[in-house]
């Protein structure tokens, strides 16, 4: 039996586990020996998507939907496929400007406003308070039901728990104090929490293993694997109905919906930002990141279908619920190590979710609510305050308990009202309003702030009137007309079939009409409306972040576990920012590290300022010069600790800016539009530069070839004739020395002689043949040439050199062909060398050749072909090259003097013509040319 202390105990063991590797990995990166610039441990911590409603949930949803639990994975993997290209760019973005969240991202690329950053903080608290309740209610439910061990009793529905009885209270505070002690002891918000992140990736690997272990335990302990599962599973009634799209795992709509669902919460839910750009140590990691998580999702549901059957099989009807399938299992089988085991795997995936959420928001509420609001209204207070790190410490904690006590009031209002899944896929549909605003922002410089006012304002209202209102109209908090007939008695009003759009289930339905009006309002307006100057400069820095090779700032968060960043130097554009769009005053480096420590600590400011003296190759911060480049990285540095918006309100209390007037205005924009386009016809001559360099490297490199194939002219040349004229000369000497030599040797001798002037003569002429075609000085006699009748001419003239090297011939000829232009001489001359090459070259044994002929549309085609041992690709092309040898592909020496493929080319080119050779090694080759009809 397992008694409530054992439960108790082992739960705080392994929170205690948790706590050490955190703090051993903090340890670590204070040391610089960071145990997360590691692409495994940065894809296991991006699990931290695999929250209570997969590892209970997820089953639940499959009892009752069959295969529709799969779109939520489905997303993701998808989505990981893109993520070279968005996530990357979102990080990149993000290391460049210090953004620490969501929130902060969004009210960046908009000119940094205050009033964007908030509605997004707000939209994302109310948004993920039911999935918070979503975790509270999967802890408490699967604490209650395994006090009940060996019995499985699930807790009473709609039974009213008196508040000092509720377990989901005691979670609440619990995983509220957790998280105070694991996310909240730095200030800066850029800073990466390396324990957290180590500790969740450790908690990945925890909850995979338990639910493995579940699955392993039903699919070959309690049957004999698969095949018997899915047999028994077989008699159960509508079981081809939730396996099928049509049925209760819903239309293909449906479906399509909750993928492109999915597909933008693995962006855009808090947790996710920070996990997997806030925390980021390199970009790189990404690229495994794309296949390690996709995996991963595979791997913990593989086993989900097999449980849900496994208990549908175990319990009656109405007996269990389905979300607690995964637990009641082993406790039904009498298997208590398994039992408590699963329940730690329940209480990880619970707690990854509330520490890094919580810590998300609560960074959103202190940079984009609290700070603003306090920096307007209580200035003279905040200014008499020398150190602010401890106030802003105090209000991330206080707000992460006070979002852990707002969804144990969401848990305690309408947490029976949905399955676990459910409450996870109202949080989705909240979080998905951030996609225009974001991708926009990332993508498309016309994007406005107003754009994005309207946008999301519109989309979270919808949102909130078609899934947020209903499900306080189910659990009794609204009256249940509000969803039958709609507020006031207006059907087509009513929140589940807004203006009568009906056949689309809960989900679909508030996607549809909740991204119509996102994506309607934030287009529409921005195309109206005008951008600021500060909007503009934001739009080229964010959509250009990486045609700009902007890196990130250096830190004083960039020793722990990473390497310090380097300032880019300034281009046209980033000149054009900074004098348009920062600042316009004066401040003393004093001023500056005073504002600083008030929200860092001196020792952290000092290590930032150095760390930017060092780059711009100063000695000390003594000579750091207070220009815009200062103040931009100083307004960068403020907003990893309070948010974009407040850092420049902060910054500008400290900038003694003068006003502008309209014609300095004027005068600032035309110099910007001006540095712009500068910058534009700048980045187009580099174009044309580099185009030109890459010619004059090809026109270099074809000079190089030209010169080596003089090289070898003269090498051939000079070797074609040393060898006849030695072999003459030598032979000569022997005739002249032996006037008795006999007859037969003295016959043999000048008939050897004989063919080696034949020899020195075709070789000379050749050379002169070629030079005159190369120079122009050719004499050509160009009339109509039966192109059938010359090739049956060469045949017939090659007739004994057939004959004597046996080689059969097979031609195909049409029956008649229409003449071309050419000199006729020069054309047999090109039939009489390929016919004769071809001959040189064929089998030894069994030599064929063939000659065909052929009307193509404008031009006649005539391919001479052998059966010899063929050519390599890569000499395909050089055998036309000038004074190149053809090679005996037996013996490999060279054979003639090489020259008569090149001439061939340079007369069928001459008549407007294309010689090319086709070949495989060992399967022949055959010579085609071409001449156009006249």
């Amino acid at each position: 039996m397992l008694l409530g202390g054992v439960i108790l105990l082992t739960s705080f063991a392994y929170l205690g586990i948790l706590f050490a590797i955190a703090y051993w990995g903090d340890k670590r990166a204070d040391a610089g020996r960071s145990i997360i610039a590691n692409p495994t441990i940065y894809a296991l911590s991006m699990a931290v998507y695999a929250t209570s409603w997969t590892f209970y949930g997820s089953v639940g949803r499959a009892a009752v939907s069959g295969v529709g639990f799969l779109p939520i994975y489905l997303g993701p993997t998808l989505m990981a496929a893109l993520w070279w290209l968005v996530l990357r760019k979102m990080i990149r973005i993000s290391k460049v400007h210090r953004i620490t969240s969501i929130a902060d991202f969004i009210a960046a690329r908009y000119g940094k406003s205050a009033l964007l950053g908030g509605l997004v903080t707000v939209i994302a608290v109310i948004g993920i308070i039911p999935y918070i309740a979503l975790q509270l209610k999967a802890v408490s439910s699967s604490f209650v039901i395994l006090l009940q061990y060996p019995e499985v009793v699930m807790p009473p529905k709609g039974h009213a728990v008196a508040l000092l009885q509720d377990t989901a209270l005691y979670v609440a505070l619990l995983l509220a104090a957790f998280t105070l002690l694991f996310g909240t002891r730095h200030l800066e918000a850029t800073e990466r929490h390396e324990g957290m992140v180590a500790a969740i990736a450790f908690e990945s690997l925890v909850k995979l293993l338990a639910f493995l272990a579940v699955g392993v335990f039903v699919t070959f302990g309690l049957y004999n694997g698969f095949g018997d599962l899915f047999a028994h599973a077989a008699a159960l009634p509508k079981l081809n109905e939730i396996l099928t799209l049509g049925g209760p795992a819903g239309t293909y709509g449906s479906w399509a919906s909750l993928v492109f669902l999915s597909m933008l919460s693995i962006l855009f839910l808090p947790r996710q930002f920070q996990i997997s750009v806030v925390e980021n140590v390199n970009e790189d990691h990404v690229a495994k990141a794309i296949w390690l998580f996709p995996v991963y999702l595979l791997a913990i549901n593989v086993f989900v279908l097999p449980i849900t059957f496994a208990g549908l099989l175990q319990f009656a009807p109405g007996q269990v619920d389905a979300d607690t399938f995964v637990l009641t299992l082993p406790m039904a089988h009498r298997q208590e190590a398994l039992a408590l085991f699963v329940f730690i795997g329940g209480l990880s995936a619970a707690t990854g979710m509330v520490i890094v959420e919580t810590i998300a928001l609560s960074t959103m509420i202190c940079n984009d609510l609290v700070m603003p609001v306090l920096l307007r209204w209580r200035a003279l207070a905040l200014a008499e305050r020398r150190d602010l790190t401890g106030l802003l410490l105090g209000i991330r904690r206080g707000a992460i308990v006070a979002l852990l006590m707002l969804g144990y009031l969401y848990y305690r209002a309408a947490g029976e009202a949905y399955a676990l899944v459910s409450i996870g896929l109202v949080s989705f549909a909240a979080v998905a309003q951030f996609a225009p605003a974001m991708l926009g922002g990332m993508y498309w410089k016309q994007g406005t702030r107003r754009g994005a006012l309207v946008g999301l304002s519109l989309g979270f209202a919808v949102w909130a009137y078609t899934l947020l209102l209903p499900s306080f109209a189910k659990s009794a908090w609204l009256p249940i007309s509000f969803i039958r007939e709609g507020p006031f008695g207006i059907a087509l009003l009513k929140p589940l079939a807004l203006f009568g759009l009906t056949g689309l289930d809960d989900i679909s339905h508030a996607m549809f009409w909740s991204m119509l009006a996102n994506v309607g309002g934030y287009v529409a307006v921005s195309l109206a409306g005008t951008q600021g100057l500060r909007e503009r400069a934001q739009a080229v820095l964010f959509v250009d972040v990486f045609s700009r090779n902007e890196v990130p700032f250096p830190s004083s968060s960039t020793p722990r576990g990473g390497r310090a960043g380097s300032s880019p130097a300034p281009g046209a554009v980033g000149m054009a920012v900074a004098r348009s769009a920062p600042w316009r005053g004066s401040a003393s480096v004093q001023e500056v590290r005073q504002l600083l420590a008030r929200f860092l600590g001196s020792a952290r400011t000092d290590e930032a300022l150095a760390d930017y003296a060092k780059v711009g190759g100063l000695a000390s911060i003594d000579r750091i010069v207070p220009d815009a480049e200062l103040l931009r990285f100083v307004e960068n540095l403020l907003a990893g600790a309070i948010g974009a918006s407040s850092a420049r309100v902060m910054l500008a209390s400290v900038v003694k800016e003068e006003p502008l007037g309209m014609d300095e205005v004027l005068n600032i924009l035309d110099e910007a539009s001006q540095l712009i386009a500068y910058s534009h016809q700048l980045e187009q001559k580099s174009r044309e530069l580099e185009a030109a360099t890459a010619e004059l490297r090809a026109a270099n490199a074809r000079l190089q070839e030209l010169d080596r194939l003089k090289d070898d002219f003269i090498s051939t040349v000079t070797h074609e004739l040393r060898t006849p004229l030695t072999s003459i000369r030598a032979l000569s000497e022997l005739l002249q020395a032996d006037p008795a030599m006999a007859e037969a040797r003295r016959t043999q001798f000048v008939s050897i002689i004989v063919k080696e002037s034949e020899r020195l003569t075709r070789l000379i002429n050749q050379v002169l043949d070629l030079a005159k075609l190369e120079s122009g000085g050719a004499e050509w006699h160009p009339a109509d040439v039966d192109v059938k009748g010359l090739i049956e001419e060469a045949v017939s003239a090659t007739g004994a050199l057939l004959r004597e090297n046996a080689v059969a011939l097979a031609l195909a000829l049409p029956d008649d062909a229409p003449p071309v232009r050419a000199d006729r001489d020069r054309l047999m001359q090109v039939m009489l060398n390929l016919i004769s090459n071809a001959v040189k070259f064929c089998d030894r044994e069994a030599g064929r050749i063939g000659i065909t002929l052929k009307v193509l549309p404008g031009a006649l085609q005539v391919d001479v072909s052998d059966n010899g041992a063929g050519i390599a690709g890569a000499d395909q092309d050089l055998i036309f090259e000038k004074f190149r040898q053809v090679g005996d592909p037996l013996t490999g020496k060279p054979q003639g003097t090489g020259l008569g493929l090149p001439i061939s080319r340079q007369i069928v080119e001459h008549f407007g013509g294309k010689l090319w050779v086709e070949s495989q090694p060992g399967q022949g080759a055959t010579f085609s040319f071409t001449l156009p009809l006249r």
